[in-house]
Protein backbone atom coordinates (compact mmCIF):
# COMPACT_ATOMS: atom_id res chain seq x y z
CA UNK A 1 0.00 0.00 0.00
CA UNK A 2 2.76 2.12 0.32
CA UNK A 3 4.64 4.40 2.70
CA UNK A 4 2.34 6.64 4.82
CA UNK A 5 2.66 10.02 6.51
CA UNK A 6 1.12 12.21 9.20
CA UNK A 7 -1.05 14.44 7.22
CA UNK A 8 -1.99 12.23 4.50
CA UNK A 9 -5.78 11.36 6.56
CA UNK A 10 -8.54 13.59 7.37
CA UNK A 11 -7.89 12.01 10.56
CA UNK A 12 -4.48 14.01 10.94
CA UNK A 13 -6.11 17.41 12.54
CA UNK A 14 -6.69 14.86 15.18
CA UNK A 15 -4.18 12.33 16.23
CA UNK A 16 -0.99 14.35 13.70
CA UNK A 17 -1.85 17.66 15.67
CA UNK A 18 1.52 19.23 17.89
CA UNK A 19 1.16 20.60 20.75
CA UNK A 20 -1.53 20.31 23.41
CA UNK A 21 -4.24 19.32 21.09
CA UNK A 22 -2.67 16.93 19.65
CA UNK A 23 -1.38 15.01 23.10
CA UNK A 24 -5.18 15.44 24.57
CA UNK A 25 -6.31 13.56 21.53
CA UNK A 26 -3.69 10.38 21.68
CA UNK A 27 -3.60 10.27 25.54
CA UNK A 28 -7.46 9.71 25.46
CA UNK A 29 -7.03 7.10 22.70
CA UNK A 30 -4.30 5.55 24.43
CA UNK A 31 -6.17 4.92 27.42
CA UNK A 32 -7.93 2.09 25.91
CA UNK A 33 -4.70 0.31 25.76
CA UNK A 34 -4.16 1.63 22.25
CA UNK A 35 -0.29 2.01 21.23
CA UNK A 36 1.65 5.32 19.73
CA UNK A 37 1.80 3.36 16.13
CA UNK A 38 -1.86 3.97 15.37
CA UNK A 39 -1.28 7.61 15.45
CA UNK A 40 0.77 7.20 12.32
CA UNK A 41 -1.12 8.43 9.72
CA UNK A 42 -2.91 4.99 8.48
CA UNK A 43 -6.57 5.39 7.75
CA UNK A 44 -8.76 5.26 10.96
CA UNK A 45 -11.96 3.46 9.96
CA UNK A 46 -15.16 4.34 11.88
CA UNK A 47 -17.81 1.18 12.40
CA UNK A 48 -21.25 2.39 13.03
CA UNK A 49 -22.97 -0.09 14.62
CA UNK A 50 -26.91 -0.21 15.11
CA UNK A 51 -26.47 -3.26 17.55
CA UNK A 52 -29.49 -2.69 20.02
CA UNK A 53 -31.53 -5.75 22.03
CA UNK A 54 -33.99 -2.97 21.23
CA UNK A 55 -33.89 -4.05 18.07
CA UNK A 56 -33.91 -7.76 17.25
CA UNK A 57 -32.57 -7.74 14.08
CA UNK A 58 -29.49 -6.07 14.65
CA UNK A 59 -28.67 -7.66 18.01
CA UNK A 60 -25.90 -9.67 16.54
CA UNK A 61 -23.90 -6.52 14.58
CA UNK A 62 -21.40 -6.59 17.87
CA UNK A 63 -19.72 -9.97 16.16
CA UNK A 64 -20.20 -8.42 12.86
CA UNK A 65 -18.32 -5.67 14.22
CA UNK A 66 -15.35 -7.46 15.33
CA UNK A 67 -15.02 -9.29 11.77
CA UNK A 68 -14.82 -5.76 10.57
CA UNK A 69 -12.33 -4.71 12.87
CA UNK A 70 -10.08 -7.74 12.11
CA UNK A 71 -9.93 -6.69 8.31
CA UNK A 72 -9.11 -3.09 8.63
CA UNK A 73 -6.13 -4.31 11.20
CA UNK A 74 -4.90 -6.46 8.12
CA UNK A 75 -5.30 -3.62 5.94
CA UNK A 76 -3.01 -1.48 8.17
CA UNK A 77 -6.06 0.67 9.17
CA UNK A 78 -6.79 1.59 12.60
CA UNK A 79 -10.49 0.53 13.49
CA UNK A 80 -13.13 2.08 16.36
CA UNK A 81 -16.23 0.88 16.28
CA UNK A 82 -19.41 3.38 17.72
CA UNK A 83 -22.91 2.81 18.33
CA UNK A 84 -25.62 4.58 16.34
CA UNK A 85 -29.12 4.61 17.55
CA UNK A 86 -31.52 1.39 15.96
CA UNK A 87 -34.90 2.01 14.47
CA UNK A 88 -36.04 -1.56 15.46
CA UNK A 89 -39.13 -1.97 13.50
CA UNK A 90 -40.74 -4.78 15.82
CA UNK A 91 -40.66 -2.56 18.52
CA UNK A 92 -40.86 1.05 18.09
CA UNK A 93 -43.61 3.10 18.47
CA UNK A 94 -45.52 4.75 17.11
CA UNK A 95 -43.08 3.82 13.46
CA UNK A 96 -39.75 3.18 13.09
CA UNK A 97 -40.37 5.45 10.43
CA UNK A 98 -40.43 8.49 12.64
CA UNK A 99 -37.25 8.29 13.52
CA UNK A 100 -35.17 7.23 10.07
CA UNK A 101 -34.62 10.50 9.75
CA UNK A 102 -33.29 10.87 13.35
CA UNK A 103 -30.57 8.08 12.64
CA UNK A 104 -29.97 9.57 9.56
CA UNK A 105 -28.87 12.99 10.90
CA UNK A 106 -27.11 11.42 14.21
CA UNK A 107 -24.81 9.14 11.49
CA UNK A 108 -23.86 12.05 9.79
CA UNK A 109 -23.15 14.00 12.73
CA UNK A 110 -21.16 11.03 14.23
CA UNK A 111 -19.18 10.78 11.18
CA UNK A 112 -18.29 14.64 10.42
CA UNK A 113 -17.27 15.24 14.00
CA UNK A 114 -14.78 12.38 14.66
CA UNK A 115 -11.49 11.51 13.55
CA UNK A 116 -12.75 9.30 10.74
CA UNK A 117 -11.21 8.84 7.13
CA UNK A 118 -13.54 6.04 6.08
CA UNK A 119 -16.37 4.00 7.88
CA UNK A 120 -18.03 0.74 7.57
CA UNK A 121 -21.72 0.79 8.04
CA UNK A 122 -23.32 -1.79 9.88
CA UNK A 123 -27.52 -2.31 9.24
CA UNK A 124 -29.90 -5.26 9.71
CA UNK A 125 -33.50 -3.57 10.64
CA UNK A 126 -35.59 -1.78 7.40
CA UNK A 127 -35.07 1.55 8.60
CA UNK A 128 -31.06 1.12 9.73
CA UNK A 129 -29.85 0.60 5.87
CA UNK A 130 -31.51 3.82 4.54
CA UNK A 131 -30.45 5.58 7.78
CA UNK A 132 -27.00 4.80 7.27
CA UNK A 133 -26.64 5.13 3.70
CA UNK A 134 -28.35 8.60 4.14
CA UNK A 135 -25.79 9.81 6.93
CA UNK A 136 -23.20 8.84 4.84
CA UNK A 137 -24.11 10.08 1.76
CA UNK A 138 -24.20 13.62 3.24
CA UNK A 139 -20.63 13.45 4.54
CA UNK A 140 -18.89 12.00 1.56
CA UNK A 141 -16.48 10.03 3.39
CA UNK A 142 -15.17 6.72 1.88
CA UNK A 143 -18.15 4.28 3.09
CA UNK A 144 -19.25 0.73 2.68
CA UNK A 145 -22.03 -1.36 4.13
CA UNK A 146 -22.50 -4.81 5.80
CA UNK A 147 -26.18 -5.26 6.45
CA UNK A 148 -26.95 -7.97 8.92
CA UNK A 149 -28.25 -11.21 6.96
CA UNK A 150 -31.81 -12.41 7.08
CA UNK A 151 -32.87 -14.98 9.88
CA UNK A 152 -32.70 -18.66 9.01
CA UNK A 153 -35.89 -20.21 7.01
CA UNK A 154 -38.82 -20.62 9.81
CA UNK A 155 -40.28 -23.89 10.20
CA UNK A 156 -43.81 -24.62 11.11
CA UNK A 157 -45.85 -28.03 10.97
CA UNK A 158 -43.08 -29.64 8.05
CA UNK A 159 -43.37 -26.65 6.14
CA UNK A 160 -41.49 -23.54 5.33
CA UNK A 161 -42.38 -20.14 7.36
CA UNK A 162 -41.46 -16.41 6.63
CA UNK A 163 -41.49 -13.69 9.15
CA UNK A 164 -43.76 -10.83 8.91
CA UNK A 165 -45.98 -12.61 5.79
CA UNK A 166 -46.61 -15.45 8.01
CA UNK A 167 -47.69 -13.18 10.91
CA UNK A 168 -50.87 -12.16 8.65
CA UNK A 169 -52.03 -15.04 7.56
CA UNK A 170 -51.67 -16.46 11.16
CA UNK A 171 -53.94 -13.75 12.40
CA UNK A 172 -56.69 -14.25 9.46
CA UNK A 173 -56.39 -17.94 10.59
CA UNK A 174 -56.85 -16.76 14.03
CA UNK A 175 -59.67 -13.90 12.91
CA UNK A 176 -61.55 -16.50 10.69
CA UNK A 177 -61.20 -19.46 13.76
CA UNK A 178 -59.06 -22.00 11.58
CA UNK A 179 -56.15 -21.19 14.55
CA UNK A 180 -56.21 -21.41 18.20
CA UNK A 181 -54.28 -18.57 20.45
CA UNK A 182 -52.08 -21.64 21.73
CA UNK A 183 -51.00 -22.68 17.94
CA UNK A 184 -50.10 -18.75 17.27
CA UNK A 185 -47.36 -18.80 20.35
CA UNK A 186 -46.30 -21.65 19.12
CA UNK A 187 -45.82 -20.48 15.69
CA UNK A 188 -44.11 -17.20 17.09
CA UNK A 189 -40.58 -19.21 17.82
CA UNK A 190 -41.09 -20.85 14.33
CA UNK A 191 -41.11 -17.88 12.94
CA UNK A 192 -37.67 -15.88 14.16
CA UNK A 193 -35.51 -19.02 15.51
CA UNK A 194 -32.33 -17.18 14.51
CA UNK A 195 -30.68 -13.65 14.76
CA UNK A 196 -31.04 -11.65 11.60
CA UNK A 197 -33.85 -9.90 9.80
CA UNK A 198 -36.85 -11.01 8.10
CA UNK A 199 -35.98 -13.73 5.59
CA UNK A 200 -38.72 -13.25 3.38
CA UNK A 201 -38.24 -10.29 0.54
CA UNK A 202 -39.66 -7.66 3.40
CA UNK A 203 -37.82 -3.89 3.80
CA UNK A 204 -35.01 -5.27 5.48
CA UNK A 205 -34.31 -8.16 2.49
CA UNK A 206 -35.03 -5.47 -0.12
CA UNK A 207 -32.50 -2.56 1.08
CA UNK A 208 -29.75 -4.87 1.49
CA UNK A 209 -30.50 -5.81 -1.59
CA UNK A 210 -30.41 -2.74 -3.12
CA UNK A 211 -27.47 -1.63 -1.16
CA UNK A 212 -25.34 -4.29 -2.95
CA UNK A 213 -27.51 -3.12 -6.53
CA UNK A 214 -26.32 0.19 -5.25
CA UNK A 215 -22.80 -0.46 -5.55
CA UNK A 216 -22.54 0.42 -2.14
CA UNK A 217 -22.23 -3.15 -0.46
CA UNK A 218 -19.87 -5.98 -1.89
CA UNK A 219 -20.74 -8.45 -4.36
CA UNK A 220 -23.15 -11.35 -2.99
CA UNK A 221 -22.98 -10.18 0.47
CA UNK A 222 -26.84 -9.39 0.90
CA UNK A 223 -28.28 -12.56 1.19
CA UNK A 224 -25.55 -14.86 3.42
CA UNK A 225 -27.78 -15.48 6.61
CA UNK A 226 -26.99 -13.97 9.60
CA UNK A 227 -25.83 -16.61 11.40
CA UNK A 228 -23.61 -17.94 8.59
CA UNK A 229 -19.61 -18.06 9.45
CA UNK A 230 -19.56 -16.15 5.76
CA UNK A 231 -21.82 -12.89 7.39
CA UNK A 232 -18.45 -12.27 9.19
CA UNK A 233 -16.17 -13.34 6.33
CA UNK A 234 -17.85 -10.46 4.27
CA UNK A 235 -17.28 -8.05 7.39
CA UNK A 236 -13.66 -8.99 7.47
CA UNK A 237 -13.62 -8.16 3.93
CA UNK A 238 -15.16 -5.38 4.18
CA UNK A 239 -12.79 -4.21 6.86
CA UNK A 240 -10.27 -4.51 4.22
CA UNK A 241 -11.33 -2.82 1.12
CA UNK A 242 -12.45 0.26 3.21
CA UNK A 243 -8.50 1.02 3.79
CA UNK A 244 -8.14 0.88 0.22
CA UNK A 245 -11.10 2.83 -1.03
CA UNK A 246 -9.98 5.92 1.86
CA UNK A 247 -6.47 5.27 -0.17
CA UNK A 248 -8.58 5.42 -3.80
CA UNK A 249 -10.70 8.35 -2.56
CA UNK A 250 -13.85 6.46 -3.55
CA UNK A 251 -16.39 8.26 -1.91
CA UNK A 252 -19.98 7.67 -2.26
CA UNK A 253 -20.88 10.40 -4.55
CA UNK A 254 -18.92 8.47 -7.09
CA UNK A 255 -20.80 5.52 -6.87
CA UNK A 256 -24.35 7.18 -6.08
CA UNK A 257 -24.70 8.18 -9.55
CA UNK A 258 -28.53 8.02 -11.21
CA UNK A 259 -26.76 5.44 -12.95
CA UNK A 260 -26.93 3.35 -10.17
CA UNK A 261 -30.67 4.64 -8.59
CA UNK A 262 -31.49 3.37 -12.27
CA UNK A 263 -30.30 -0.09 -11.35
CA UNK A 264 -31.62 -0.18 -8.49
CA UNK A 265 -35.10 0.36 -9.11
CA UNK A 266 -34.42 -2.24 -11.66
CA UNK A 267 -33.02 -4.97 -9.66
CA UNK A 268 -35.82 -4.22 -7.07
CA UNK A 269 -38.39 -5.30 -9.66
CA UNK A 270 -36.48 -8.03 -11.01
CA UNK A 271 -36.45 -9.51 -6.60
CA UNK A 272 -40.26 -8.36 -6.40
CA UNK A 273 -38.58 -6.15 -3.96
CA UNK A 274 -40.85 -3.94 -1.25
CA UNK A 275 -42.71 -0.93 -1.88
CA UNK A 276 -40.73 0.97 1.12
CA UNK A 277 -37.88 0.75 -1.53
CA UNK A 278 -39.50 3.59 -3.27
CA UNK A 279 -39.61 5.84 -0.64
CA UNK A 280 -36.26 5.12 0.72
CA UNK A 281 -34.17 5.84 -2.75
CA UNK A 282 -36.02 8.57 -3.08
CA UNK A 283 -34.04 10.11 0.22
CA UNK A 284 -31.03 8.36 -0.17
CA UNK A 285 -31.02 9.97 -3.74
CA UNK A 286 -32.24 12.98 -2.23
CA UNK A 287 -28.94 13.41 -0.52
CA UNK A 288 -26.58 13.10 -3.38
CA UNK A 289 -28.44 15.69 -5.61
CA UNK A 290 -29.56 12.96 -8.01
CA UNK A 291 -32.85 13.97 -9.35
CA UNK A 292 -35.34 10.74 -9.02
CA UNK A 293 -39.19 11.04 -9.17
CA UNK A 294 -42.10 8.72 -8.77
CA UNK A 295 -42.57 7.95 -12.03
CA UNK A 296 -39.22 6.33 -12.53
CA UNK A 297 -39.78 3.50 -10.58
CA UNK A 298 -42.37 2.60 -12.45
CA UNK A 299 -41.10 3.56 -16.61
CA UNK A 300 -38.28 1.45 -15.53
CA UNK A 301 -39.56 -1.63 -13.74
CA UNK A 302 -42.15 -1.47 -16.05
CA UNK A 303 -39.74 -3.79 -18.64
CA UNK A 304 -38.21 -5.63 -15.95
CA UNK A 305 -39.36 -9.36 -14.85
CA UNK A 306 -39.23 -10.71 -11.67
CA UNK A 307 -37.10 -13.39 -11.94
CA UNK A 308 -37.29 -14.44 -7.88
CA UNK A 309 -39.91 -16.70 -6.52
CA UNK A 310 -39.82 -15.26 -2.80
CA UNK A 311 -42.06 -14.45 -0.17
CA UNK A 312 -44.43 -12.81 -0.05
CA UNK A 313 -44.90 -12.94 -4.13
CA UNK A 314 -43.76 -16.62 -4.33
CA UNK A 315 -42.82 -19.56 -2.14
CA UNK A 316 -39.12 -19.29 -1.67
CA UNK A 317 -37.24 -17.47 1.28
CA UNK A 318 -33.48 -15.66 1.35
CA UNK A 319 -31.59 -19.30 2.45
CA UNK A 320 -32.89 -20.67 -0.25
CA UNK A 321 -32.20 -17.51 -2.68
CA UNK A 322 -28.61 -17.25 -0.89
CA UNK A 323 -27.29 -21.26 -1.99
CA UNK A 324 -29.19 -20.14 -5.55
CA UNK A 325 -26.34 -18.18 -6.24
CA UNK A 326 -27.53 -14.61 -4.65
CA UNK A 327 -27.82 -10.73 -6.00
CA UNK A 328 -24.94 -11.71 -8.28
CA UNK A 329 -26.95 -14.19 -10.52
CA UNK A 330 -30.06 -11.76 -10.80
CA UNK A 331 -28.21 -8.77 -11.61
CA UNK A 332 -25.81 -10.78 -14.02
CA UNK A 333 -29.32 -11.57 -15.47
CA UNK A 334 -30.24 -8.14 -16.21
CA UNK A 335 -27.01 -6.84 -17.50
CA UNK A 336 -27.18 -9.30 -20.10
CA UNK A 337 -30.63 -8.25 -21.01
CA UNK A 338 -29.45 -5.13 -21.50
CA UNK A 339 -31.26 -3.87 -18.12
CA UNK A 340 -28.39 -2.46 -16.18
CA UNK A 341 -25.39 -0.19 -16.66
CA UNK A 342 -23.22 -2.52 -16.38
CA UNK A 343 -20.11 0.71 -16.06
CA UNK A 344 -21.70 1.52 -12.94
CA UNK A 345 -19.30 1.61 -10.41
CA UNK A 346 -19.04 0.14 -7.01
CA UNK A 347 -16.62 -0.04 -3.57
CA UNK A 348 -14.99 -2.70 -5.27
CA UNK A 349 -13.47 -0.23 -7.13
CA UNK A 350 -14.72 -2.37 -10.01
CA UNK A 351 -18.30 -1.54 -12.09
CA UNK A 352 -21.19 -3.71 -11.92
CA UNK A 353 -20.42 -5.74 -14.98
CA UNK A 354 -16.97 -7.08 -13.46
CA UNK A 355 -18.48 -7.91 -9.97
CA UNK A 356 -21.43 -9.99 -11.32
CA UNK A 357 -19.86 -11.57 -14.68
CA UNK A 358 -19.03 -15.02 -12.92
CA UNK A 359 -22.15 -15.33 -10.91
CA UNK A 360 -23.78 -18.70 -11.58
CA UNK A 361 -27.40 -19.99 -10.92
CA UNK A 362 -27.89 -23.34 -8.70
CA UNK A 363 -31.28 -23.44 -8.11
CA UNK A 364 -33.52 -21.78 -11.04
CA UNK A 365 -36.64 -22.74 -9.26
CA UNK A 366 -35.37 -19.81 -6.74
CA UNK A 367 -33.95 -17.23 -9.08
CA UNK A 368 -35.89 -18.16 -12.65
CA UNK A 369 -34.45 -16.97 -16.01
CA UNK A 370 -35.15 -13.60 -17.79
CA UNK A 371 -37.05 -15.39 -20.74
CA UNK A 372 -38.69 -17.76 -18.42
CA UNK A 373 -39.86 -15.70 -15.18
CA UNK A 374 -41.44 -16.27 -12.06
CA UNK A 375 -43.66 -12.89 -13.46
CA UNK A 376 -43.47 -11.33 -16.31
CA UNK A 377 -42.44 -8.01 -17.22
CA UNK A 378 -45.00 -5.55 -15.94
CA UNK A 379 -45.99 -7.09 -12.74
CA UNK A 380 -44.12 -5.05 -10.29
CA UNK A 381 -44.77 -2.05 -8.34
CA UNK A 382 -47.12 0.35 -10.54
CA UNK A 383 -47.02 4.51 -9.65
CA UNK A 384 -50.59 5.32 -9.86
CA UNK A 385 -52.14 9.11 -10.55
CA UNK A 386 -55.22 10.52 -10.77
CA UNK A 387 -57.58 13.03 -8.95
CA UNK A 388 -57.60 10.66 -5.93
CA UNK A 389 -53.56 10.93 -6.05
CA UNK A 390 -52.02 13.57 -8.02
CA UNK A 391 -48.61 13.67 -6.88
CA UNK A 392 -48.40 9.12 -6.63
CA UNK A 393 -49.69 6.52 -4.96
CA UNK A 394 -48.14 2.76 -5.47
CA UNK A 395 -49.72 -0.62 -5.43
CA UNK A 396 -47.66 -4.31 -5.59
CA UNK A 397 -49.05 -6.46 -8.07
CA UNK A 398 -47.16 -9.44 -7.52
CA UNK A 399 -48.61 -9.29 -3.76
CA UNK A 400 -52.28 -8.03 -5.43
CA UNK A 401 -54.52 -10.38 -6.62
CA UNK A 402 -55.21 -9.77 -10.29
CA UNK A 403 -58.89 -9.45 -10.75
CA UNK A 404 -58.86 -6.54 -8.21
CA UNK A 405 -55.99 -4.67 -9.64
CA UNK A 406 -58.74 -2.99 -12.10
CA UNK A 407 -62.14 -2.25 -10.05
CA UNK A 408 -64.89 0.18 -9.22
CA UNK A 409 -66.30 0.58 -5.40
CA UNK A 410 -67.99 2.49 -3.29
CA UNK A 411 -65.77 3.84 -0.36
CA UNK A 412 -65.83 2.83 3.59
CA UNK A 413 -63.89 5.59 5.17
CA UNK A 414 -61.94 5.55 8.42
CA UNK A 415 -60.14 8.82 9.76
CA UNK A 416 -57.16 6.28 11.07
CA UNK A 417 -56.46 2.90 11.41
CA UNK A 418 -57.05 2.53 14.74
CA UNK A 419 -60.54 3.32 13.90
CA UNK A 420 -60.85 0.75 11.41
CA UNK A 421 -59.55 -1.88 13.94
CA UNK A 422 -62.20 -1.03 16.46
CA UNK A 423 -64.86 -1.11 13.38
CA UNK A 424 -63.43 -4.57 11.99
CA UNK A 425 -64.60 -7.25 13.92
CA UNK A 426 -68.48 -5.72 13.90
CA UNK A 427 -70.83 -8.15 11.90
CA UNK A 428 -72.86 -5.30 11.38
CA UNK A 429 -70.34 -3.91 9.68
CA UNK A 430 -71.59 -2.60 6.66
CA UNK A 431 -69.31 -4.00 4.08
CA UNK A 432 -68.86 -5.98 0.81
CA UNK A 433 -66.32 -7.68 -1.33
CA UNK A 434 -66.38 -4.59 -3.53
CA UNK A 435 -66.07 -2.40 -0.76
CA UNK A 436 -63.06 -0.22 -0.82
CA UNK A 437 -61.57 0.45 2.58
CA UNK A 438 -59.93 3.88 2.97
CA UNK A 439 -57.82 4.81 5.58
CA UNK A 440 -56.43 7.85 6.46
CA UNK A 441 -54.50 9.97 8.66
CA UNK A 442 -51.21 7.50 8.00
CA UNK A 443 -49.27 9.81 6.23
CA UNK A 444 -45.92 11.21 7.23
CA UNK A 445 -47.57 14.10 8.92
CA UNK A 446 -50.50 13.12 10.06
CA UNK A 447 -49.72 9.99 12.06
CA UNK A 448 -46.92 11.37 12.02
CA UNK A 449 -44.24 9.02 10.82
CA UNK A 450 -46.22 7.19 7.95
CA UNK A 451 -46.55 3.80 9.65
CA UNK A 452 -47.04 0.23 7.58
CA UNK A 453 -50.82 0.20 8.88
CA UNK A 454 -52.45 0.20 4.71
CA UNK A 455 -52.44 -3.63 4.94
CA UNK A 456 -55.32 -3.96 7.58
CA UNK A 457 -56.59 -7.24 7.98
CA UNK A 458 -60.13 -7.82 5.81
CA UNK A 459 -63.25 -7.58 8.44
CA UNK A 460 -63.94 -10.30 10.52
CA UNK A 461 -67.48 -10.34 8.73
CA UNK A 462 -65.58 -10.83 4.87
CA UNK A 463 -62.91 -13.55 6.76
CA UNK A 464 -65.98 -15.94 7.61
CA UNK A 465 -67.13 -15.60 4.07
CA UNK A 466 -64.04 -16.99 2.56
CA UNK A 467 -63.09 -13.73 1.15
CA UNK A 468 -59.59 -13.31 1.17
CA UNK A 469 -58.11 -10.20 -0.78
CA UNK A 470 -59.65 -6.45 -1.35
CA UNK A 471 -58.81 -2.83 -2.34
CA UNK A 472 -57.29 -1.48 0.62
CA UNK A 473 -56.11 3.05 -0.22
CA UNK A 474 -53.95 4.53 2.22
CA UNK A 475 -51.57 7.53 2.72
CA UNK A 476 -49.80 4.95 4.85
CA UNK A 477 -47.08 2.01 4.27
CA UNK A 478 -47.64 -1.80 3.89
CA UNK A 479 -44.51 -4.06 5.40
CA UNK A 480 -42.41 -5.24 2.53
CA UNK A 481 -43.83 -8.67 4.00
CA UNK A 482 -47.30 -7.88 3.45
CA UNK A 483 -49.43 -8.81 0.70
CA UNK A 484 -52.79 -7.59 -0.92
CA UNK A 485 -54.33 -5.16 -3.55
CA UNK A 486 -52.88 -2.48 -1.24
CA UNK A 487 -52.45 1.10 -2.29
CA UNK A 488 -50.31 2.51 -0.62
CA UNK A 489 -48.16 6.53 -0.31
CA UNK A 490 -51.06 8.65 -1.50
CA UNK A 491 -50.07 11.80 -2.27
CA UNK A 492 -50.32 14.38 -1.07
CA UNK A 493 -51.60 12.68 2.14
CA UNK A 494 -54.68 13.12 3.77
CA UNK A 495 -53.48 15.56 6.86
CA UNK A 496 -52.04 18.56 5.10
CA UNK A 497 -55.50 18.52 2.33
CA UNK A 498 -54.96 15.83 0.05
CA UNK A 499 -57.49 14.51 -2.00
CA UNK A 500 -57.99 11.48 -0.12
CA UNK A 501 -58.99 14.15 2.85
CA UNK A 502 -62.03 14.79 0.69
CA UNK A 503 -63.54 11.48 0.23
CA UNK A 504 -66.64 10.41 1.43
CA UNK A 505 -67.90 6.63 2.67
CA UNK A 506 -70.32 5.87 -0.58
CA UNK A 507 -68.26 7.57 -2.84
CA UNK A 508 -67.03 5.34 -5.85
CA UNK A 509 -63.72 4.78 -6.30
CA UNK A 510 -61.85 3.13 -9.59
CA UNK A 511 -58.67 1.72 -9.24
CA UNK A 512 -57.23 0.71 -13.50
CA UNK A 513 -53.73 -0.55 -12.29
CA UNK A 514 -53.14 -0.72 -16.34
CA UNK A 515 -53.55 2.26 -16.84
CA UNK A 516 -52.08 3.88 -13.92
CA UNK A 517 -55.11 5.60 -12.30
CA UNK A 518 -56.91 6.23 -9.16
CA UNK A 519 -59.84 7.95 -9.57
CA UNK A 520 -62.62 8.96 -7.11
CA UNK A 521 -66.07 9.63 -9.36
CA UNK A 522 -66.54 12.74 -7.71
CA UNK A 523 -66.96 15.97 -10.01
CA UNK A 524 -64.46 18.52 -9.53
CA UNK A 525 -66.90 21.00 -8.85
CA UNK A 526 -68.26 18.60 -5.66
CA UNK A 527 -64.11 18.39 -4.88
CA UNK A 528 -63.93 21.89 -4.96
CA UNK A 529 -67.00 22.66 -2.37
CA UNK A 530 -65.39 19.86 0.14
CA UNK A 531 -62.27 21.59 0.14
CA UNK A 532 -63.78 25.08 0.79
CA UNK A 533 -64.65 23.13 3.73
CA UNK A 534 -62.22 20.98 4.98
CA UNK A 535 -60.49 22.16 7.99
CA UNK A 536 -56.87 21.23 8.45
CA UNK A 537 -56.40 19.05 11.70
CA UNK A 538 -54.59 21.25 14.42
CA UNK A 539 -51.29 19.38 15.40
CA UNK A 540 -51.24 17.86 18.77
CA UNK A 541 -47.09 18.77 18.94
CA UNK A 542 -45.57 21.86 19.50
CA UNK A 543 -42.00 20.50 21.38
CA UNK A 544 -39.68 18.38 20.89
CA UNK A 545 -38.56 15.83 18.01
CA UNK A 546 -41.89 14.68 16.78
CA UNK A 547 -42.83 18.59 16.53
CA UNK A 548 -39.35 18.95 14.26
CA UNK A 549 -40.30 16.01 12.19
CA UNK A 550 -43.89 17.36 11.49
CA UNK A 551 -42.79 21.02 10.73
CA UNK A 552 -40.02 19.57 7.86
CA UNK A 553 -40.74 15.92 6.82
CA UNK A 554 -41.80 15.66 3.22
CA UNK A 555 -44.48 13.67 1.41
CA UNK A 556 -43.98 10.21 0.40
CA UNK A 557 -43.33 11.27 -3.32
CA UNK A 558 -40.11 12.93 -1.96
CA UNK A 559 -38.72 10.35 0.26
CA UNK A 560 -40.31 11.69 3.86
CA UNK A 561 -37.04 13.34 4.70
CA UNK A 562 -36.32 16.59 6.12
CA UNK A 563 -36.39 19.54 4.05
CA UNK A 564 -32.92 20.89 5.74
CA UNK A 565 -31.42 17.58 5.21
CA UNK A 566 -31.60 17.38 1.41
CA UNK A 567 -28.41 17.53 -0.73
CA UNK A 568 -24.71 16.80 -0.04
CA UNK A 569 -23.05 18.56 3.02
CA UNK A 570 -19.45 17.35 3.40
CA UNK A 571 -17.05 15.85 5.45
CA UNK A 572 -15.44 18.62 6.97
CA UNK A 573 -12.96 19.38 10.13
CA UNK A 574 -14.60 20.43 12.76
CA UNK A 575 -12.87 23.49 14.76
CA UNK A 576 -10.31 22.72 17.04
CA UNK A 577 -11.46 23.51 20.54
CA UNK A 578 -8.52 23.11 22.35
Amino acid sequence: MGERRIGQQRSAAWFGASGRAGMIYRSWMRSQGFGPDVFDGRPVIGIATSASELAPCNAHLGRVAEAVKRGVWQAGGFPLAFPTMATGETLMRPTAMLYRNLMAMEVEELIRANPLDGVVLLSGCDKTTPAMLMGAASVDLPAVMVTGGPMLTGKFRGQDVGSGTHVWKFEEELKAGRMTQEECFFAEGCMARSNGHCMTMGTASTMACLAEALGMQLPGSATWPAVDARRFETGQDAGRRIVTMVEEELRPSKILTREAFENAIRVNAAIGGSTNAIIHLLAIAGRVGVPLAMADFDELGRVVPTLLDLMPSGRFLMEDFCYAGGLPVVMRQLSEAGLLHDGALTVTGKPVADNVSGAECWNPEVITAVDAPFQPAGTGTAVLTGNLAPDGAVVKQSAASPELLTHTGPALVFETAEDYHHSADDPDLDVTPDTVLVIRGAGPKGYPGMPEVANVPLPAKLLNQGVTDMVRICDGRMSGTGYGTVVLHVSPESAVGGPLALVRTGDLITLDTPARTLTLQVSDEELAARRQAWERPESPYVSGYTWLYTEHVTQANQGADFDFLHGRRGPGVPRDSH
